[in-house]
């Protein structure tokens, strides 16, 4: 194996777009985890927004409606999920699931006529010297809006959880919504709102992955992210700043193992392949014991259903 093969600057660059989509989807699920609403089908709302992203991009030739077509399409999807799990009262799990696959089936769908077109061109942001200094320039100042959007959006809801009056009775909600409602807190539509944020966030993932990432259609593109955000926020602990370490960690593992590949790594192709969703599913593992979610300070009304009384 020829380490030399590999271009640090280059793969510490693309950790950082790799590491977006997923960045994106697990901000937004952490959101809506903090409300106490568990929702599994971020991977269909994702697949969603990339579909809506690459379709209106191309057809506008603009990055920005794009993004906002995405945006818009995974928060219609979450409405969907928020409808049936607040208003209807279903089994969180069972929806979101059923919402993956409905979102992995309509995008191919609407995705038949883009299959093999080539994506509009998303430029760098011009940040002038910044992007000139040796070794920080190439790795930190040469990306894309959405790189950056992404971490201040993990600073606005780290700030929003904290220091806001609306913060503290999202995580009050997510904690014992049986108290916020007597209280007098609208816990539904607190839940709804948290649910379009995070529906939101995920189509913009799926977004970056079909106009940035690969600047194409394919179907079944989001190939898992949508559950490697889900265990993200597990793994952050439901802690928005850990949820951008342990993003650039998964987004590391993706690019390094396609680096090691090129540089002759005798560890076969498919170990290093499945190497972020092992991981993924040792972590889900953990979430599913309740012992595990506890010793992770999960919020305590998670996957509960709300029964408004009075």
């Amino acid at each position: 194996m020829d380490l030399s093969a590999i271009n640090w600057l280059t793969l510490l660059a693309s950790l950082m777009v790799a590491a977006t989509p997923i960045l994106l989807a697990g901000i937004g699920e952490l959101v809506v985890e903090k409300s106490g609403v568990l929702n599994l089908g971020v991977e269909g709302m994702m697949i969603t927004g990339a579909i809506c992203g690459f379709a209106a991009a191309y057809n506008t030739q603009s990055a920005f409606v794009g993004f906002a077509a995405a945006a818009a399409g995974g928060a219609a999807l979450s409405m969907i999920f928020g409808l049936m799990t607040q208003v209807l009262m279903s089994n969180q799990v069972a929806t979101g699931l059923a919402l993956t696959l409905f979102g992995l089936g309509f995008s191919a769908l609407l995705g038949q006529s883009y299959i093999g077109i080539k994506g509009i061109e998303v430029s760098a942001v011009p940040l002038g010297p910044l992007a000139d200094i040796p070794v920080l320039g190439p790795v930190l100042f040469q990306h894309d809006a959405v790189v950056y959007v992404a971490i201040a959006l993990v600073a606005s809801v780290w700030a929003f959880l904290k220091f806001t009056r609306a913060g503290l009775t999202l995580r009050a909600v997510g904690e014992n919504h049986d108290a916020a409602h007597a209280l007098g807190y609208k816990v539904v539509l607190i839940r709804l709102a948290a649910i379009g944020f995070g529906g939101a966030c995920a189509g913009l993932g799926g977004a970056y992955l079909s106009l940035v990432r690969v600047p194409q259609w394919t179907e079944g593109m989001t190939a898992g992210a949508g559950w490697i955000a889900l265990a993200l926020v597990v793994f952050a602990s439901w802690r928005p700043w850990r949820v951008l370490i342990g993003a650039y960690l998964f987004g590391g593992i993706t690019v390094l193992q396609l680096n090691l590949q090129a540089a002759g790594a005798k560890i076969p192709v498919e170990y290093l392949s499945m190497s972020p969703y092992v991981i993924t599913i040792i972590v889900l593992v953990v979430m599913s014991s309740g012992r595990g979610r506890a010793a992770l300070a999960a919020p305590a009304a998670l996957g509960r259903v709300f029964h408004k009384s009075g």
